[in-house]
């Protein structure tokens, strides 16, 4: 049979009491709703048409200033400059805190309302910058450590996804609904986790069981919790439609069911993909593909460059032919008028609640600490074995890796820029400031260490009297033509990203002279998303026109005060990142690390990843990784390789982890003395990774994924069933599970107590268990509960609560959840929710019970009598 979860959660009192009585359900249309449609009927099809599309003009005659609805805010204000950068998504995850996530959202939300402030022209338009409308949070599934934008979720549980995605929502809306404080755009509907080198064209077909059990869940609590006044949706087909043409998920489940009376926006060119014959090919041309997409109840179309289906023109002939009814734009017209309306953005920079917020209320000295207590919070100590903390201080420490003094660790993507941020090494300098601390990279990321070529080093001529570049900038891709700009610049660099680099489609030659300091052997390499092309003395040594890393393969002999010749192509489809040359310099080996490991006293090595090899759709090719998700979950190899040696010499190595996504570092766990996960810890992650190490706090970070011991324990990636992935469906032996994490104190449980052990299917029960602090010192402990149920359908077990509380040393607290019905159900095959006879078991602890890493807490088994279904949700 077709499987409909609409018809599984059907609200039967979805007008409440008032239907009883026979009066009509239809609420009144609020203040902006009446204000919207009064906009809307006085505007031309060509102006409807105008609005739906994510750079909306100006009507000027209505009073509707120009506005721009892209605006990102995953962990901080995005794209726009200096702004405060929290940890990444998959790090807020990791604190297991709701109420910090939410303070992290209204934060976000205060500096999204102070850069408009800053930005917005007296008749309400912007000179550019972020408007109010947040494409955040991305409530997607981590169902696979491979996809390289599990980063920007909140993990592989649907439960703990709910908690935290709610949080962040309410934090970014405030409490109230007419008045709220930015919009937040839960994404991406409904069913998308990779892989990113065919999301275009990708159909996935979830089982219904599937659907209801993980898929759904979070975005289900995002927008009836939460009240989440938009949704996005996603790239791929469901079942042989795509998601933003979808109407059995966006018309009978998100706005039927769910109720959902906010906009629609889709993915950025995911409204061409619908009739392109590269991707979905649904439909035929690009009228037809805009007319099913407002049929469906996609509001607002991201273009991303895809003109041909983005351009007003394309909705006006699709209305025209007969294929749209006017009455369906109109629709989204109206809900787009009302966001607007309700955020203010139709009315005076001083009017509204918020109209306190100033210029100036973003990167501030109070957010960069709730920024520092998140890094702290977020940080999970994988294994200790006694060397952690340092104390007394190590009078010698060497700090080395790619990623500890370099700023991309610390923000991953959809990021904000710190206007200070903390690398580890600054903040291990800084904290152990009587200690000798020496930085000796070691190794790149997946091959020698890069740097910045710098300015002094580059001229225009032969006998480097005039410093800089020539360059030569063109309007397209392929350096075709004459240049549309010829001047000088200090270096190959360009910031893509900034308002005066407006072109979608763009290419630069920069051509000049080189004069190393240094003998020996170079690699080049320009970073950024495209390609590029670098020549010394006329030889090509780089050419990845296609691909954004990795450095040429070929060493580059040069001689020290040798002028030598050099031209660098880049192009650039988009408009992302900060691009620059960069080179490996001879004296830059990992022979200096070993030579300088020979006298310290203890060795931090800094690995992992950075958002340059995982991410949203790259071209990146390098071993392990592939368009942005990856082939393996180990380390890279030259890190691997280099770590080895500095185990080698007999210093103790304590292994810090910068990265988004789970690595199998199974020789460090069995080698190393000390393991922490650090994540993108945001621009104060220094600073609390060097005082986890002093142990100035008790970390207690959990995992929000499950570190596998290797890519082969998983089915394959583009599989979305969710047999033999994550904590709730993997039988076999992971690295580190969902839910771990040390601390430098020890916690103990007493037993649960329940009201009854015998209960009705259907029936709630409270359990309390005592939680005590058993060792030396305060710290934090996440009290997790798990239920597991034998029956078919159910997971092996189940995240149903969580909270995180402190303990002093020696104090005992009681602990209370309610296990509800929805806690003790099943999904059966047909998408079915149901609370079925039986025995339920009931964990709570620091972690999930058993496996060789159990975690203390305790169990208590209860009995179900009975049969009873419950709804989806």
């Amino acid at each position: 049979m077709t499987f409909h979860p609409a018809g599984a959660v059907r609200r039967l009192f979805a007008c409440g009491l008032v239907a009883l009585a026979g009066a009509a359900c239809a609420q009144a249309p609020t203040a902006a709703e009446q204000r919207a449609a009064r906009l809307v009927s006085q505007m031309t099809l060509e102006e409807k048409a105008g609005q739906i599309q994510h750079r909306a003009p100006a009507i000027p005659r209505l009073g509707i200033p120009a506005y721009n609805w892209w605006n990102e805010g995953l962990h901080g204000v995005a794209r726009t400059g200096e702004a405060t950068v929290f940890p990444q998504a998959i790090g807020m995850a990791a604190t297991w805190d709701t109420q910090l996530v939410r303070e992290i959202a209204d934060t976000t939300a205060t500096e999204f309302r102070a850069k408009y402030a800053a930005r917005r022209r007296p008749d309400g338009s912007l000179a550019a910058g972020p408007g109010l409308t947040v494409w955040s949070p991305n409530v997607n599934i981590f169902r696979d450590p491979r996809w390289g934008r599990g980063q920007e979720t909140w993990g592989e549980d649907p439960f703990l996804t709910a908690r935290m995605g709610v949080a962040f929502i309410r934090g970014l809306q405030g409490d109230d609904p007419e008045h709220p404080k930015t919009v937040a755009t839960v994404k991406h509907f409904a069913v998308h986790s990779g892989p990113e080198s065919n999301r275009h064209r990708e159909d996935v077909h979830p089982s219904p069981h599937d659907v209801v059990d993980t898929y759904l869940p979070a975005f289900h609590a995002a927008v009836v919790e939460a009240k989440s006044q938009a949704v996005m949706c996603a790239y791929n087909a469901i079942d042989g439609v795509p998601a933003c043409a979808n109407a059995h998920y966006l018309k009978d489940v998100l706005r039927g069911d769910w109720k959902f009376d906010g906009h629609v926006v889709s993915d950025c060119a995911a409204i061409a993909d619908i009739h392109q014959a590269k991707s979905h090919g649904y439909v035929a041309t690009p009228e037809q593909a805009a007319a099913a997409a407002l049929k469906a109840g996609t509001d607002l179309f991201c273009s991303a460059g895809a003109r041909d289906t983005a351009d007003p023109a394309v909705t006006v002939k699709a209305v025209r032919a007969g294929l749209v009814a006017e009455r369906d734009l109109d629709a989204a017209v109206r809900r787009l008028m009302a966001a607007r309306a309700r955020l203010g953005l139709l009315d005076g920079p001083d009017a509204g609640p918020y109209a306190a917020i100033s210029a100036g209320d973003f990167d501030t000295p109070a957010h960069r600490a709730l920024s520092l207590r998140a890094a702290r919070a977020s940080m999970v100590l994988l294994k200790n074995d006694g060397v952690l903390p340092f104390k007394p201080a190590p009078a010698r420490i060497l700090v080395v890796g790619p990623n500890a003094d370099s700023v991309d660790p610390l923000v991953g993507n959809y990021n904000g820029t710190p206007s200070q941020p903390v690398t580890v090494y600054a903040g291990i300098k800084a904290r152990f400031a009587r200690s000798q601390v020496t930085f000796v990279e070691g190794t790149g990321w997946v091959g020698p260490p890069l740097e910045d070529v710098p300015d002094a080093l580059l001229c225009r001529d032969a006998a480097c009297a005039q410093p800089g570049l020539k360059v030569e900038e063109y309007g397209n891709t392929t350096l075709a033509g004459t240049p549309s700009a010829v001047r000088s610049d200090a270096n190959a660099r360009v910031a893509w990203g900034t308002p005066a680099r407006v072109e979608r489609a763009t290419s630069i030659r920069w051509t000049g002279y080189l004069r190393p300091r240094d003998s020996g052997a170079y690699r080049f390499r320009y970073s950024g998303e495209n390609g590029y092309r670098i020549y010394v003395d006329d030889r090509q040594v780089a050419d990845v026109w296609d691909i954004a890393w990795p450095t040429s393969d070929t060493d580059v002999r040069l001689n020290a005060g040798q002028v030598y010749k050099i031209r660098v192509e880049a192009m650039q489809k988009g408009s992302r990142g900060d691009h620059r040359l960069q080179w490996s310099r001879p004296s830059a080996s990992d022979g200096l690390a070993l030579a300088a490991a020979h006298d310290a006293d203890v060795i931090v090595f800094v690995a992992g990843l950075t958002a340059r090899f995982e991410g949203e759709a790259m071209s990146v090719k390098a071993p392990g990784f592939a368009g942005g998700d990856r082939t393996t979950l180990d380390l890279p190899a030259p890190q691997q390789q280099l770590l080895e040696r500095l185990h080698a010499t007999g210093k103790p190595v304590v292994l810090v982890l910068m990265n988004g996504s789970a690595l199998s570092v199974n020789w460090a766990d069995a080698h190393l003395p000390a393991i922490v996960e650090a994540w993108y810890p945001g621009g104060e992650g220094g600073q609390a990774v060097a005082e986890l190490l002093a142990g100035d706090f008790s970390p207690a970070g959990r995992l929000p994924v499950t570190f596998y011991r290797s890519a082969d324990q998983l089915p394959p990636f583009g599989d979305y069933g969710m047999k033999g992935r994550t904590y709730r469906y993997f039988g076999g032996a992971p690295l580190y599970p969902f839910g771990y994490g040390l601390s430098y104190t020890t916690f103990a449980y007493g037993q649960p107590v329940v009201a009854s052990r015998s209960i009705e299917a259907g029936d709630a029960v409270d359990v309390t268990v005592a939680v005590r602090n058993t060792g030396n010192r305060d710290g934090d402990e996440v009290v997790q509960l798990y239920v597991a149920r034998q029956a078919d359908g159910a997971p092996i077990r189940s995240l149903r609560n969580f909270r995180r509380m402190h303990l002093r040393a020696g104090e005992t607290r009681d602990v209370t959840f309610r296990v509800d019905a929805r806690d003790m159900s099943i999904v059966d095959a047909a998408g079915r929710r149901v609370v079925p006879p039986g025995a339920v078991d009931l964990w709570i602890g620091g972690g999930q019970p058993g496996g060789a890493r159990p975690a203390a807490g305790a169990g208590v088994r209860i009995a179900v009598s009975g049969r009873q279904a419950v709804p989806a949700f």
